[in-house]
């Protein structure tokens, strides 16, 4: 008997021993990640092709990009930090391209240029256990339909197949089943405006070191609901689109280890993949990753009067109902000029002067031509009369003559900008480039009192909210469907490229 316990014991020791030293390998294991970015929302409609000019404006492509805790790269970092044992390596990536979405089509050229660097560097710096990709989704390529799912292509030929390649992509993305096909798991946020950036982050390094670990195998399965929505509709502080995505968090509330992602996508693309798209990711459940993508497909096209289907009032009517709100005492009155790609748009402007409105302010209107102009024959307190805007792309209007002060000259978010107060309290901020205001902090700098204005506009579309609805600070929120490359009528646009059957746009089934 004493023999047989002290066998036993000495098994028990040796079964430990092992067992901790497989801890300890495991435990010692360091996992080399690569990370990388290219980004763009590409507004095919824009005059402006979006080149490597316009990439490296704001400098050269750089690998350091993972000197951040914000973000999707943020979230990605920290994630990976706090659970040690890994090594992270920015990958050559180029930064934000000027105009961001206020330009067209990506040329080959830029294209070519920036997924070469990623690749190469790929190649010159791994082996890599991982790749991590912080993309947008909705970039438009000349001679590419679905450029992610070309970089990821491309990417794949170097690293091979057993490789997790891990995406985290916008609420705007146009992809389909493509992206799916080259990547292993695709994570796409849930808010517009876009708080959860950093989350995503997140919960992308979870999977990716989860699946590294051997504790994860991802299962993918991807649906289009045919539904195309412009960004206008997509805030998902209301209704229908909020509804959505608490339906996908409601799944991955009840089911372990489910990821369930919708992106809205970006209407201004006139791309194939262009409209929602379901992604749903699952450990090693393909038949449940089906089921739960079919079900997020489903309850889309049954709301899509609701999501894609309204009417917004247009300039002359949204115009006179901010007046009346304004006079009912239900004051700021915010104007959303959303459909304005290019920032130089008159017709909101030129409406609210022929209506006599008072107290407004134009916030902004990208007129560089004026700045020069001011900067160069004027100073502060010159009053002047001059012709702004109209003229930035052939939906900008008419150039409005305005006669005023020059309040200020100077700059803001580093563009030149100019304030020319007029008559009744009216206001309008120049800048040299589209400018889109999300708060009120613009205001005291340029010299302006927030608490005198009746009636704010600004180009934007939904990304305003945050510092206008969601504060209280708004008394009412008109959307106004003036022209522009970003209507709320997509009908109005000369798409060729988009599926022929999907509704609005071609089909009221």
């Amino acid at each position: 008997m004493k023999i047989y316990k002290f066998a036993s014991l000495t098994l028990v020791l040796i079964l430990v021993a092992f067992s901790l030293s497989g801890c300890q390998e495991l435990e010692e294991k360091k996992f080399k990640i690569a990370v990388a970015t290219f980004s763009h929302e590409t507004c095919t409609f824009a005059p402006k092709p979006t080149t490597i000019e316009d990439w490296e404006h704001y400098g050269p492509p750089t690998r350091d990009i993972i000197d951040t805790d914000r973000g999707y790269i943020g979230g990605f970092v920290t994630f990976c930090n706090d659970f040690g044992n890994t090594e992270l390596v920015g990958i050559t990536s180029p930064r934000n391209a000027r105009g961001g979405s206020s330009c067209s089509w990506n040329t080959r050229e830029a294209f070519d240029k920036y997924s070469g660097l990623i690749v190469n560097d790929i190649e010159d710096l791994g082996p890599f256990d991982g790749i991590f990709l912080a993309l947008h989704g909705a970039m438009a390529v000349t001679g590419f339909p679905k450029p992610e799912a070309e970089l990821v292509r491309r990417i794949r030929t170097v690293v091979g197949p057993d490789v997790p390649i891990m995406i985290t992509l916008d609420l705007h993305a146009n992809e389909d089943h493509e992206l799916a096909d080259v990547a292993d798991a695709v994570f796409i946020i849930k808010r517009y405006p876009h708080y959860d950036t950093t989350l995503m982050g997140e919960k992308c390094a979870s999977v990716m070191l989860r699946t590294l670990r051997g504790m994860y195998k991802p299962r993918m399965a991807v649906r289009k609901p045919n539904v195309i929505t412009p960004s206008v509709y997509q805030g998902t502080g209301v209704s229908p689109a909020m509804d959505i995505m608490e339906r996908a968090r409601r799944w991955e509330n009840q089911r372990k280890d489910v990821y369930v992602s919708v992106a809205f996508g970006f209407a201004y693309a006139d791309v194939p993949d262009v409209g929602a798209t379901v992604m749903v990711v699952t450990n090693n459940d393909q038949t449940l990753a089906e089921e739960i993508a079919q079900d997020m497909n489903d309850y889309i096209w049954r709301n899509r009067e609701q999501f894609a289907g309204k009417r917004l009032p247009k300039t002359k009517e949204g115009v006179a109902k901010a007046i009346t709100s304004a006079g009912n005492g239900e004051i700021p009155v915010v104007i959303a000029d959303h459909s304005d790609r290019t920032g130089g748009s008159t017709h909101i402007l030129e409406e609210l002067l022929r209506q006599k409105a008072q107290n407004f302010c134009i916030t902004t209107l990208r007129d560089e031509k004026a700045i020069e102009k001011i900067k160069v024959e004027n100073k502060v307190g010159d009053r002047i009369t001059i012709d702004l805007g109209g003229y930035s792309d052939e939906y900008a209007g008419n150039p409005v003559s305005v006669t005023g002060t020059v309040s200020y000259i100077g700059e803001y978010r580093r563009d030149a900008t100019v304030v020319l107060t007029l008559s009744n309290n009216n206001h309008v901020i120049l800048t040299e480039n589209l400018m889109q205001i999300t708060n009120t902090n613009i205001f005291e700098p340029l010299g302006i009192d927030f608490s005198s204005i009746d009636i704010v506009v600004l180009k934007s579309r939904v990304h305003f909210r945050r510092g206008y609805h969601e504060t209280g600070i708004a008394g009412s929120i008109i959307e106004v469907d003036a022209p522009g490359w970003g209507p709320a009528d997509l009908s109005n646009l000369p798409y060729k490229n988009i599926p022929k059957d999907i509704y609005p746009v071609y089909s009221r089934k």
